[in-house]
């Protein structure tokens, strides 16, 4: 074949991420310049918008993530030209079709026919010498005679003792040939996209193993419009080994597809190519077809659960903290007793101790004496309780002491509190207490600051994933990790008291640059400005130009160490003052002062219009926390188990993760009850996640309680919760408390959509299992 010397053509990156994300051309360059400089995705966003026309995190998470794709992408059409030129195969035509795929898919396609495999039944037909009778039979002449055609290539020697092995030969490397055409693969690939039904079923003998799974004993639907959690669900029940899967559009449909494309004649050469296009199809091309959609499938449901995760992640990061109060925190117990901490408004731990209110009287009433002197001796302003095994016990208790009624008694979620306490950081932290007081301090200081305690753990502990063991890990420490950085930016961290956790997700700072800072704080002392951090140790002009706008020192020298101003912009707020003829410290704390300010007169080299108002928005409210305001939150105290539930009744909640189906509800029964997504509300919800977020307090209607498999169902309708009726726009068939049917629509699809429902709810409570047993970790 005639080697080619032409140049490789190199994707245009900006132009293809531009025109997928439709930005301007100029923001995408102008991103991918900043990345590569080193600029971390929170300082772009924060401190470079005149570079990037004002884009959000979003946005620029997402030109990053597809860069990395489109340089994979890259890498592997370089490595693909490189074997095809080292075997001497790439011609003019063959390189001009791979340098013009624009995705990984095409690029594959374009290189399956050259792609070295191991002997397959076409190879074997070609070391025959029957690829000029495959050739033949595929012109389908109206005058051609395949088996007089076929005499002339036997050749007992080759193994080709009659016509009819030769036949099947050419058949075979027809089949093949088919089976890898670039076009065909691409139309057959939208069919599949279209119309493949993805059908399970259970593995023979595993009936009762797989009782979680009987769902999908029998079960098909569309793979187009499947949801994640189904999909996740039924790839799980593969995957252990109790159902079987296949996926495929209508048989007859995909070979009249590719019938069309092959055979273009009614000779009896057209009945073998015939015959060939049905064997390429079955035998090769619909498994390939398969695994492609089963992996898009898989790839579409993980985004959608990493999606979900995250965002739940970010709600629980940004829950709204107490603040610094003296605490005294519960760990609760039953016959191991609760064990108790106070710790001072800065989360340092001045006393432990075990309490034993659930045992005997005599034990209660010194239990009891114990918290009434403990917040006294301490000045207690808070309490928080676990809410895990005995939690709604303990508060009951302790709300009954009758203890100054401006405490706060809170119950907080301890997932993955366990995990915390048996962590080096924790060891570190406390070498000389175990992991029982560990934990109580993690349940205190949870309640102080969410934020700061819970990036000491892995976000995938924090309790709110979907499936998450079953995605892609890569992606989705990706994502989580993202999510930290974005919410530790968001509020800032005091340099001066924070835990090199914390440290370790603020922009530009890593865990060599974290250790150097910590030492030097423990070394000099508090720093007394922005300007100081220069002198840690590795901490260069770089990493304090990511950093330092996301570092705060309080009460310091200079009143804007304390906002998010950047020290960049330090001069420019001077000039401002200058200008008014006050100082800094009297822009900052006036603002008659602040609305006198033109913006446009002080648009610079490093400020311009975007900048400056971030500036003067800081300026009114510098270092604001942009958490919510903290509001206590109590159960009803007369419903503490699964047996005080009865259908019908109306109960305050705290929703603790929400997931495609629908979300988790914590009631105060030591169970979570499930609000499927047709019961958020009464018009049609799409996306849980724009209705309800972990931590929000709600009130919802006990629909159902199945008390040997500890499974709650619940509704925030109006209809059930009692407040007037609606209509849901979904279709959907309805269900009351009771259980009676009606709405509108084809009772065919009332049948599909309840069936769904019920479904749904089923993979709820497995997933609620899992989440019990591999998410909260106590």
């Amino acid at each position: 074949m005639g080697m080619t010397t032409q140049t490789p053509r190199i994707l245009d990156i900006p132009g293809a991420i531009s025109k997928e994300l439709s930005l301007k051309t100029e923001q995408v360059q102008s991103v991918l310049k900043l990345l590569e400089e080193g600029c971390t995705v929170p300082f772009i966003a924060r401190y470079r918008k005149e570079a990037t026309d004002s884009l959000d995190e979003t946005a620029i998470t997402a030109i990053r993530d597809r860069s990395v794709r489109l340089q994979d992408l890259e890498k592997r059409r370089a490595t693909i030209l490189q074997s095809l030129a080292e075997r001497e195969l790439l011609t003019d035509e063959l390189k001009a079709s791979i340098e013009a795929a624009q995705t990984m898919t095409a690029l594959e396609d374009a290189y399956l026919p050259w792609r070295p495999k191991r002997r397959t039944r076409a190879s074997i037909a070609m070391e025959k010498g029957l690829t000029p009778l495959a050739d033949l039979l595929f012109e389908q002449k109206p005058d051609l005679d395949p088996l007089n055609a076929a005499q002339t290539f036997i050749d007992p020697e080759k193994g080709v003792k009659t016509a009819e092995d030769a036949l099947a030969g050419a058949k075979d490397i027809l089949a093949e040939r088919f089976s890898e055409d670039a076009e065909a693969r691409q139309e057959t690939r939208r069919l599949f996209a279209r119309k493949a039904v993805l059908t399970s079923a259970c593995v023979k003998g595993k009936e009762e193993d797989g009782a979680n799974y009987r769902d999908y004993f029998e079960w098909s639907e569309l793979a187009a419009s499947m949801p994640s959690h189904r999909v996740l669900a039924i790839l799980r029940g593969e995957r252990e080994g109790f159902l079987s899967l296949s996926a495929a559009p209508p048989e007859e449909e995909a070979l009249a597809l590719l019938k069309r494309r092959f055979v273009f004649s009614s000779e009896s050469s057209s009945r073998l190519v015939a015959e060939a296009v049905e064997d390429g199809y079955k035998r090769l091309l619909k498994s390939s077809m398969e695994n492609e959609l089963r992996n898009a499938l898989k790839r579409r449901a993980d985004a959608e659960a990493i999606r979900i995760f995250a965002g739940n992640v970010k709600e629980v990061l940004m829950a709204a903290p107490m603040g610094q109060k003296a605490t005294l925190a519960i760990d609760p117990g039953l016959r191991t007793g609760c064990k108790v901490v106070c710790l001072d408004p800065q989360g340092a731990l001045l006393f432990d101790t075990v309490i034993y209110p659930h045992t005997s009287d005599r034990q209660r009433e010194a239990a009891a004496e114990t918290i009434r002197k403990l917040t006294e001796k301490f000045s207690i302003e808070a309490i928080a309780i676990g809410n895990g095994t005995a939690g709604r016990e303990t508060e009951s208790f302790v709300r009954g002491l009758g203890l100054d009624p401006k405490i706060l008694i809170a119950s907080v979620n301890e997932s993955g509190a366990s995990i915390y306490s048996a962590s080096e950081v924790a060891r570190r932290e406390f070498p000389d207490h175990d992991v029982t007081v560990r934990g109580a301090v993690s349940i205190g200081r949870r309640l102080m600051d969410p934020m700061a305690e819970l990036v000491k753990i892995d976000p995938k502990s924090i309790g709110v994933g979907q499936y998450q063991h079953d995605v892609d890990q890569k992606d989705l420490k990706q994502a989580l990790d993202d999510v930290v950085v974005h919410c530790v930016n968001a509020v800032g961290v005091e340099v001066n008291t924070a835990s090199p956790e914390i440290l370790s997700y603020v922009s530009g700072l890593n865990k060599q640059t974290v250790t150097q800072l910590v030492k030097y704080r423990e070394a000099n002392g508090p720093f007394t400005t922005r300007e100081e951090l220069k002198k840690v140790p590795r901490l260069g002009p770089k990493t304090f130009e990511q950093a330092a706008g996301f570092l705060r020192i309080h009460r310091g020298e200079n009143p804007l160490d304390a906002s998010a101003v950047h020290p960049e912009n330090y001069k420019t707020v001077a000039r401002m003052a200058d200008a008014l003829s006050c100082s800094v410290s009297d822009l900052m704390a006036d603002p008659e002062l602040r609305k006198r300010i033109e913006p446009e007169r002080f648009v610079s080299d490093t400020a311009g219009l975007p900048t400056l108002r971030d500036i003067l928005e800081e300026l009114d409210k510098p270092g604001r926390d942009p958490r919510a305001t903290f509001e206590a939150f109590a159960f009803d105290p007369n419903v503490r188990e699964l047996r005080d539930l009865t259908p019908g009744l109306i109960l305050p909640g705290i929703v603790t993760n929400v997931t495609a189906f629908g979300a988790f509800v914590d009631i105060g029964v030591h169970q979570d009850g499930l609000v499927h997504v047709s019961r958020i509300s009464d018009t049609f919800v799409e996306n849980p996640q724009a209705h309800l977020k972990p931590g929000q307090t709600v009130r919802v209607a006990v629909l159902e309680v199945d008390e040997p498999r500890k499974r709650i169902s619940l509704s925030m309708r109006k209809r059930d919760l009692g407040e007037g009726t609606g209509t849901d726009v979904s279709g959907a068939s309805k269900k009351t408390a009771a259980g009676g049917r009606g709405g509108v629509g084809k009772r065919g699809r009332e049948a599909v959509q309840e069936k769904r429902e019920e479904v749904d709810l089923s993979i709820g409570a497995l997933f609620r299992d899992q989440l019990s047993s591999k998410q909260k970790g106590r």
